[in-house]
């Protein structure tokens, strides 16, 4: 159960943190400091490397969740937080998914072309994707802090 909960945690660190650090830091010091054919290719270069580690740490969370309710009797035994934590935590990987397969697709193919407003209207759509993921991220986390005191 040690490991499971360590992967589960580790994930969310990669996955929330990334999307904190791209959200507020990143993002708006790229579009502060640099002009679209420089910034953008940045941040497509960046999402890929970021978007595989999503990867991995959504693997790590899913299995190691329902490892972790398994472990525990099933959702049957677990508390209203831990569906709760499911419920978001499922809603994150349908969005990330969707990101993944539309608007980041859009945005590298832009990039290629050099067609910098298609490419910022892609880049708009993530930001506020990854805006939603992030809300949701850091909602879950205060679920499963608080839920386990009796919520």
């Amino acid at each position: 159960m040690s490991l499971a909960l360590l992967a589960h945690l580790l994930g969310v660190v990669v996955w929330v943190g990334g999307m904190f650090f791209a959200h507020v830091a990143l993002r708006p010091s790229a579009a502060e400091l640099l002009e679209p054919p420089l910034r953008l290719p940045l941040l497509a270069a960046t999402l890929g490397r970021f978007f595989a580690w999503v990867v991995v740490a959504v693997v790590a969370i899913v299995a190691s969740g329902f490892g972790l309710i398994a472990g525990m009797g099933g959702f049957r035994a677990v508390g209203v937080h831990v569906h709760a934590m499911t419920g978001i935590g499922l809603a994150m990987v349908a969005i990330f998914a969707y990101l993944r397969v539309v608007p980041y697709p859009r945005l590298r193919t832009a990039v290629a072309a050099k067609a910098w407003p298609v490419a910022g209207a892609a880049m708009g759509t993530l930001r506020r994707l990854v805006a939603v993921n992030l809300l949701l991220g850091l909602a879950t986390i205060a679920v499963a802090v608080l839920g386990r005191g009796g919520l």
